[in-house]
Protein backbone atom coordinates (compact mmCIF):
# COMPACT_ATOMS: atom_id res chain seq x y z
CA UNK A 1 0.00 0.00 0.00
CA UNK A 2 1.42 3.38 -1.03
CA UNK A 3 0.99 5.93 1.75
CA UNK A 4 3.08 8.67 0.12
CA UNK A 5 1.73 12.20 0.17
CA UNK A 6 3.68 14.36 -2.30
CA UNK A 7 1.16 17.19 -2.53
CA UNK A 8 3.44 19.28 -0.38
CA UNK A 9 5.86 19.66 -3.32
CA UNK A 10 4.02 19.07 -6.61
CA UNK A 11 6.30 17.71 -9.31
CA UNK A 12 5.90 16.64 -12.92
CA UNK A 13 5.87 12.85 -12.90
CA UNK A 14 8.22 12.04 -15.77
CA UNK A 15 8.88 8.61 -17.22
CA UNK A 16 12.33 8.48 -15.62
CA UNK A 17 10.93 9.37 -12.19
CA UNK A 18 8.16 6.81 -12.57
CA UNK A 19 10.68 4.11 -13.50
CA UNK A 20 12.90 5.06 -10.56
CA UNK A 21 9.95 4.88 -8.16
CA UNK A 22 8.90 1.47 -9.50
CA UNK A 23 12.37 0.09 -8.73
CA UNK A 24 12.36 1.38 -5.15
CA UNK A 25 12.17 -1.35 -2.48
CA UNK A 26 9.33 -0.95 0.00
CA UNK A 27 10.51 -3.22 2.81
CA UNK A 28 13.78 -3.26 4.72
CA UNK A 29 14.27 -6.90 3.71
CA UNK A 30 14.18 -5.87 0.03
CA UNK A 31 16.83 -3.18 0.46
CA UNK A 32 20.19 -4.30 -0.97
CA UNK A 33 23.51 -3.13 0.47
CA UNK A 34 24.33 -0.95 3.50
CA UNK A 35 24.16 -3.89 5.96
CA UNK A 36 25.07 -1.82 9.03
CA UNK A 37 22.37 0.72 8.31
CA UNK A 38 19.81 -2.04 7.83
CA UNK A 39 20.79 -3.79 11.07
CA UNK A 40 20.51 -0.62 13.13
CA UNK A 41 17.25 0.47 11.52
CA UNK A 42 15.70 -2.94 12.15
CA UNK A 43 16.43 -2.49 15.87
CA UNK A 44 15.10 1.08 15.99
CA UNK A 45 11.91 0.13 14.12
CA UNK A 46 11.19 -2.91 16.26
CA UNK A 47 11.79 -0.96 19.46
CA UNK A 48 9.49 1.88 18.35
CA UNK A 49 6.74 -0.55 17.36
CA UNK A 50 7.10 -2.34 20.68
CA UNK A 51 6.62 0.91 22.60
CA UNK A 52 3.76 1.99 20.35
CA UNK A 53 5.34 5.34 19.56
CA UNK A 54 6.96 7.00 16.52
CA UNK A 55 10.59 6.28 15.79
CA UNK A 56 13.08 8.94 16.83
CA UNK A 57 13.96 11.68 14.35
CA UNK A 58 16.37 10.45 11.69
CA UNK A 59 19.06 12.35 9.75
CA UNK A 60 20.43 10.70 6.60
CA UNK A 61 23.50 12.16 4.91
CA UNK A 62 25.76 11.14 2.07
CA UNK A 63 26.25 11.63 -1.69
CA UNK A 64 23.13 11.68 -3.89
CA UNK A 65 21.60 8.48 -5.20
CA UNK A 66 22.59 6.14 -2.35
CA UNK A 67 19.11 5.40 -0.98
CA UNK A 68 18.29 8.14 1.53
CA UNK A 69 14.83 8.79 0.09
CA UNK A 70 14.23 5.05 -0.21
CA UNK A 71 15.04 4.50 3.47
CA UNK A 72 12.62 7.29 4.45
CA UNK A 73 9.82 5.54 2.55
CA UNK A 74 10.79 2.18 4.05
CA UNK A 75 10.59 3.61 7.59
CA UNK A 76 7.04 4.83 6.92
CA UNK A 77 6.07 1.51 5.35
CA UNK A 78 7.53 -0.54 8.20
CA UNK A 79 5.78 1.65 10.78
CA UNK A 80 2.50 1.47 8.84
CA UNK A 81 2.08 5.25 8.63
CA UNK A 82 1.78 7.88 5.93
CA UNK A 83 4.84 9.77 4.70
CA UNK A 84 4.65 13.45 3.76
CA UNK A 85 7.41 14.48 1.36
CA UNK A 86 8.79 17.99 0.96
CA UNK A 87 12.18 19.67 0.54
CA UNK A 88 14.16 22.51 2.04
CA UNK A 89 13.89 24.89 -0.94
CA UNK A 90 10.10 24.33 -1.14
CA UNK A 91 9.54 25.66 2.40
CA UNK A 92 10.22 29.35 1.85
CA UNK A 93 8.40 30.85 4.85
CA UNK A 94 7.84 29.79 8.43
CA UNK A 95 4.10 29.78 7.77
CA UNK A 96 4.57 27.09 5.11
CA UNK A 97 6.08 24.74 7.67
CA UNK A 98 3.41 25.57 10.26
CA UNK A 99 0.74 24.63 7.74
CA UNK A 100 2.45 21.30 7.05
CA UNK A 101 2.96 20.44 10.73
CA UNK A 102 -0.60 21.25 11.78
CA UNK A 103 -2.06 18.98 9.09
CA UNK A 104 0.00 15.85 9.77
CA UNK A 105 -1.66 12.95 11.52
CA UNK A 106 -0.23 11.29 14.62
CA UNK A 107 2.73 8.97 14.06
CA UNK A 108 3.31 10.06 10.46
CA UNK A 109 6.70 10.64 8.85
CA UNK A 110 7.68 14.08 7.58
CA UNK A 111 10.51 13.66 5.08
CA UNK A 112 12.47 16.84 4.28
CA UNK A 113 14.93 16.41 1.44
CA UNK A 114 17.83 18.87 1.14
CA UNK A 115 17.17 19.88 4.72
CA UNK A 116 20.38 21.92 4.80
CA UNK A 117 18.63 24.50 2.58
CA UNK A 118 15.99 25.42 5.16
CA UNK A 119 15.94 29.10 6.10
CA UNK A 120 16.81 30.18 9.62
CA UNK A 121 13.27 31.33 10.43
CA UNK A 122 11.90 27.98 9.22
CA UNK A 123 14.42 26.08 11.34
CA UNK A 124 13.31 27.93 14.46
CA UNK A 125 9.77 26.66 13.90
CA UNK A 126 11.09 23.12 13.52
CA UNK A 127 13.03 23.11 16.82
CA UNK A 128 10.06 22.92 19.26
CA UNK A 129 8.14 20.73 16.82
CA UNK A 130 10.87 18.09 16.94
CA UNK A 131 11.71 18.42 20.62
CA UNK A 132 8.36 19.07 22.33
CA UNK A 133 5.80 18.42 19.55
CA UNK A 134 4.69 22.03 19.77
CA UNK A 135 4.73 24.98 17.41
CA UNK A 136 4.70 28.69 18.19
CA UNK A 137 2.74 31.01 15.91
CA UNK A 138 2.53 34.80 16.03
CA UNK A 139 -0.90 36.40 15.73
CA UNK A 140 -1.30 40.07 14.96
CA UNK A 141 1.26 42.79 14.37
CA UNK A 142 2.94 45.48 16.37
CA UNK A 143 2.11 45.99 20.06
CA UNK A 144 -0.99 43.83 19.77
CA UNK A 145 0.94 40.80 18.48
CA UNK A 146 0.91 37.72 20.67
CA UNK A 147 2.39 34.26 20.47
CA UNK A 148 0.28 31.12 20.69
CA UNK A 149 1.73 27.65 21.24
CA UNK A 150 -0.12 24.81 19.51
CA UNK A 151 0.22 21.15 20.38
CA UNK A 152 1.24 18.80 17.58
CA UNK A 153 0.79 15.05 17.30
CA UNK A 154 3.97 13.01 17.78
CA UNK A 155 5.67 12.48 14.42
CA UNK A 156 9.00 11.34 13.00
CA UNK A 157 11.01 13.94 11.10
CA UNK A 158 13.46 12.45 8.60
CA UNK A 159 15.96 14.83 7.03
CA UNK A 160 18.20 14.02 4.08
CA UNK A 161 21.22 16.02 3.00
CA UNK A 162 24.30 15.72 0.85
CA UNK A 163 26.10 18.37 2.91
CA UNK A 164 25.85 17.68 6.60
CA UNK A 165 28.37 20.41 7.37
CA UNK A 166 25.88 23.07 6.28
CA UNK A 167 23.38 22.06 8.96
CA UNK A 168 23.28 24.32 11.99
CA UNK A 169 24.30 22.75 15.29
CA UNK A 170 20.89 23.16 16.98
CA UNK A 171 19.10 21.42 14.10
CA UNK A 172 21.61 18.58 13.87
CA UNK A 173 21.47 17.97 17.61
CA UNK A 174 17.71 17.40 17.52
CA UNK A 175 18.06 14.25 15.44
CA UNK A 176 18.27 11.23 17.70
CA UNK A 177 19.60 8.99 14.89
CA UNK A 178 22.29 10.17 12.46
CA UNK A 179 23.20 7.81 9.62
CA UNK A 180 25.90 8.15 6.98
CA UNK A 181 25.51 6.50 3.56
CA UNK A 182 28.82 5.34 2.01
CA UNK A 183 29.24 4.25 -1.61
CA UNK A 184 28.17 0.70 -2.51
CA UNK A 185 30.55 -2.08 -3.47
CA UNK A 186 30.37 -3.81 -6.86
CA UNK A 187 28.67 -6.94 -5.53
CA UNK A 188 25.79 -4.96 -4.03
CA UNK A 189 25.38 -3.01 -7.26
CA UNK A 190 25.40 -6.28 -9.23
CA UNK A 191 22.50 -7.54 -7.10
CA UNK A 192 20.66 -4.24 -7.57
CA UNK A 193 21.07 -4.42 -11.36
CA UNK A 194 19.76 -8.00 -11.42
CA UNK A 195 16.76 -7.09 -9.23
CA UNK A 196 15.91 -4.03 -11.33
CA UNK A 197 16.22 -6.00 -14.57
CA UNK A 198 13.76 -8.58 -13.24
CA UNK A 199 11.26 -5.85 -12.28
CA UNK A 200 11.58 -4.24 -15.72
CA UNK A 201 11.13 -7.59 -17.45
CA UNK A 202 14.63 -7.60 -18.92
CA UNK A 203 17.02 -10.49 -19.45
CA UNK A 204 20.52 -9.59 -18.28
CA UNK A 205 23.43 -11.99 -18.21
CA UNK A 206 25.84 -12.10 -15.29
CA UNK A 207 28.71 -10.56 -17.28
CA UNK A 208 26.49 -7.75 -18.50
CA UNK A 209 25.23 -7.00 -14.99
CA UNK A 210 28.79 -6.92 -13.64
CA UNK A 211 29.86 -4.54 -16.41
CA UNK A 212 27.06 -2.12 -15.55
CA UNK A 213 27.75 -2.42 -11.81
CA UNK A 214 31.46 -1.78 -12.33
CA UNK A 215 30.78 1.54 -14.03
CA UNK A 216 28.03 2.77 -11.71
CA UNK A 217 30.26 4.90 -9.44
CA UNK A 218 29.12 3.00 -6.35
CA UNK A 219 25.64 4.53 -6.73
CA UNK A 220 22.38 2.54 -7.16
CA UNK A 221 20.62 5.42 -8.90
CA UNK A 222 23.33 5.51 -11.55
CA UNK A 223 23.25 1.71 -11.86
CA UNK A 224 19.50 1.78 -12.58
CA UNK A 225 19.89 4.66 -15.01
CA UNK A 226 22.67 2.92 -16.94
CA UNK A 227 20.64 -0.29 -16.99
CA UNK A 228 17.72 1.50 -18.66
CA UNK A 229 20.01 3.13 -21.22
CA UNK A 230 21.77 -0.14 -22.03
CA UNK A 231 18.33 -1.69 -22.46
CA UNK A 232 17.60 0.95 -25.13
CA UNK A 233 20.77 0.06 -27.05
CA UNK A 234 20.04 -3.66 -26.74
CA UNK A 235 16.49 -3.18 -28.00
CA UNK A 236 17.56 -1.16 -31.05
CA UNK A 237 20.32 -3.67 -31.80
CA UNK A 238 17.79 -6.50 -31.66
CA UNK A 239 19.42 -8.20 -28.66
CA UNK A 240 17.19 -10.44 -26.56
CA UNK A 241 19.51 -10.23 -23.55
CA UNK A 242 22.06 -7.79 -22.16
CA UNK A 243 25.51 -9.38 -22.22
CA UNK A 244 28.92 -7.86 -21.58
CA UNK A 245 29.39 -7.01 -25.27
CA UNK A 246 26.28 -4.88 -25.63
CA UNK A 247 26.90 -3.36 -22.18
CA UNK A 248 30.46 -2.33 -23.09
CA UNK A 249 29.49 -0.83 -26.45
CA UNK A 250 26.49 1.02 -25.00
CA UNK A 251 28.46 2.46 -22.08
CA UNK A 252 31.28 3.49 -24.41
CA UNK A 253 28.72 5.33 -26.53
CA UNK A 254 27.50 7.04 -23.35
CA UNK A 255 31.14 8.07 -22.60
CA UNK A 256 31.29 6.10 -19.35
CA UNK A 257 34.73 4.51 -18.99
CA UNK A 258 35.85 1.39 -17.11
CA UNK A 259 36.14 3.18 -13.76
CA UNK A 260 32.76 4.90 -14.08
CA UNK A 261 34.11 8.33 -15.00
CA UNK A 262 31.94 10.23 -17.46
CA UNK A 263 32.65 13.20 -19.70
CA UNK A 264 32.36 15.78 -16.90
CA UNK A 265 34.68 13.82 -14.59
CA UNK A 266 37.34 13.70 -17.28
CA UNK A 267 36.78 17.39 -18.08
CA UNK A 268 37.45 18.32 -14.45
CA UNK A 269 40.65 16.28 -14.30
CA UNK A 270 41.81 17.52 -17.70
CA UNK A 271 41.17 21.15 -16.74
CA UNK A 272 43.16 20.90 -13.51
CA UNK A 273 46.04 19.15 -15.30
CA UNK A 274 46.30 21.25 -18.46
CA UNK A 275 45.16 24.68 -17.28
CA UNK A 276 46.32 24.72 -13.68
CA UNK A 277 49.37 22.42 -13.79
CA UNK A 278 47.73 19.82 -11.58
CA UNK A 279 46.51 22.29 -8.97
CA UNK A 280 45.83 23.53 -6.43
CA UNK A 281 42.83 25.39 -7.83
CA UNK A 282 39.81 26.82 -6.03
CA UNK A 283 36.30 25.48 -6.57
CA UNK A 284 34.94 28.73 -8.03
CA UNK A 285 37.85 29.00 -10.47
CA UNK A 286 37.40 25.37 -11.48
CA UNK A 287 33.67 25.90 -11.99
CA UNK A 288 34.29 28.94 -14.19
CA UNK A 289 36.92 27.11 -16.24
CA UNK A 290 34.68 24.10 -16.89
CA UNK A 291 31.30 25.82 -17.11
CA UNK A 292 29.89 23.57 -14.38
CA UNK A 293 28.08 24.69 -11.23
CA UNK A 294 30.32 24.80 -8.15
CA UNK A 295 27.72 23.07 -5.98
CA UNK A 296 27.29 20.30 -8.55
CA UNK A 297 31.04 19.74 -8.66
CA UNK A 298 31.23 19.50 -4.86
CA UNK A 299 28.16 17.29 -4.36
CA UNK A 300 28.11 15.08 -7.46
CA UNK A 301 31.59 14.72 -8.92
CA UNK A 302 34.19 15.35 -6.22
CA UNK A 303 33.14 12.63 -3.74
CA UNK A 304 33.64 9.82 -6.26
CA UNK A 305 36.84 11.31 -7.72
CA UNK A 306 38.32 11.54 -4.22
CA UNK A 307 37.09 8.08 -3.26
CA UNK A 308 38.80 6.64 -6.34
CA UNK A 309 42.04 8.49 -5.59
CA UNK A 310 41.96 10.84 -8.59
CA UNK A 311 41.50 14.07 -6.67
CA UNK A 312 42.69 15.61 -3.41
CA UNK A 313 41.07 18.50 -1.57
CA UNK A 314 43.61 20.68 0.23
CA UNK A 315 43.32 24.00 2.12
CA UNK A 316 44.67 25.73 -1.00
CA UNK A 317 42.30 24.03 -3.44
CA UNK A 318 41.86 20.89 -5.55
CA UNK A 319 44.86 18.88 -6.77
CA UNK A 320 44.94 15.84 -9.03
CA UNK A 321 46.98 12.77 -8.11
CA UNK A 322 49.47 10.73 -10.10
CA UNK A 323 46.71 8.20 -10.72
CA UNK A 324 44.67 10.89 -12.48
CA UNK A 325 47.58 11.63 -14.84
CA UNK A 326 47.94 7.94 -15.68
CA UNK A 327 44.20 7.52 -16.18
CA UNK A 328 44.21 10.42 -18.63
CA UNK A 329 47.17 8.91 -20.51
CA UNK A 330 49.66 11.52 -19.28
CA UNK A 331 52.98 11.28 -17.48
CA UNK A 332 52.86 12.44 -13.84
CA UNK A 333 55.25 15.30 -13.03
CA UNK A 334 58.29 14.55 -10.92
CA UNK A 335 57.74 15.37 -7.27
CA UNK A 336 60.16 17.83 -5.72
CA UNK A 337 61.64 16.61 -2.47
CA UNK A 338 60.72 18.84 0.44
CA UNK A 339 63.15 19.35 3.32
CA UNK A 340 61.98 18.00 6.66
CA UNK A 341 61.21 20.27 9.58
CA UNK A 342 64.43 19.40 11.46
CA UNK A 343 66.59 18.57 8.45
CA UNK A 344 69.61 20.86 8.01
CA UNK A 345 70.69 22.32 4.69
CA UNK A 346 73.73 20.92 2.90
CA UNK A 347 76.41 23.65 3.24
CA UNK A 348 77.71 22.80 -0.25
CA UNK A 349 74.29 23.44 -1.77
CA UNK A 350 73.47 26.48 0.32
CA UNK A 351 72.51 29.51 -1.72
CA UNK A 352 73.67 32.79 -0.18
CA UNK A 353 71.83 35.92 -1.29
CA UNK A 354 74.07 38.29 -3.26
CA UNK A 355 74.64 41.91 -2.37
CA UNK A 356 76.39 44.58 -4.43
CA UNK A 357 79.80 45.86 -3.42
CA UNK A 358 80.04 49.64 -3.56
CA UNK A 359 83.23 51.02 -5.17
CA UNK A 360 84.26 54.69 -4.82
CA UNK A 361 84.98 56.42 -8.09
CA UNK A 362 86.58 59.86 -8.16
CA UNK A 363 87.25 62.18 -5.28
CA UNK A 364 85.93 65.20 -3.50
CA UNK A 365 82.37 66.24 -3.89
CA UNK A 366 82.17 64.51 -7.29
CA UNK A 367 82.83 61.05 -5.80
CA UNK A 368 80.21 58.39 -6.50
CA UNK A 369 79.64 54.76 -5.64
CA UNK A 370 78.85 52.03 -8.12
CA UNK A 371 78.19 48.29 -7.82
CA UNK A 372 81.10 46.62 -9.58
CA UNK A 373 80.80 43.02 -8.42
CA UNK A 374 78.80 40.74 -6.22
CA UNK A 375 79.84 39.10 -2.99
CA UNK A 376 78.65 35.57 -2.08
Amino acid sequence: MDRTNTQLTPELETGERTAETSLRPRKLSEFIGQPKIKENLAVFLEAARGRGEPMDHLLLYGPPGLGKTTIAHIVAEEMGVEIHVTSGPAIERAGDLVGILTNIESGAVLFIDEIHRLGRSVEEILYPAMEDYKVDILIGKGPAARSIRLDLPPITVIGATTRQGLLTGPLRDRFGIVTHFPFYDEQALFEIVCRSAAILGMVVESDGAHEIARRSRGTPRIANRLLRRVRDFAQVAGKAAIDDGIAESALAQLEVDETGLDRVDRLLLETIILKFEGGPVGIETLAAATGEDAGTIEDVYEPYLMQQGFLQRTPRGRCVTSRAYLHMGLTPPQKRRERGLFEEDDPKKRVIPWRPRAVRIGGGRHARFEAKETIR
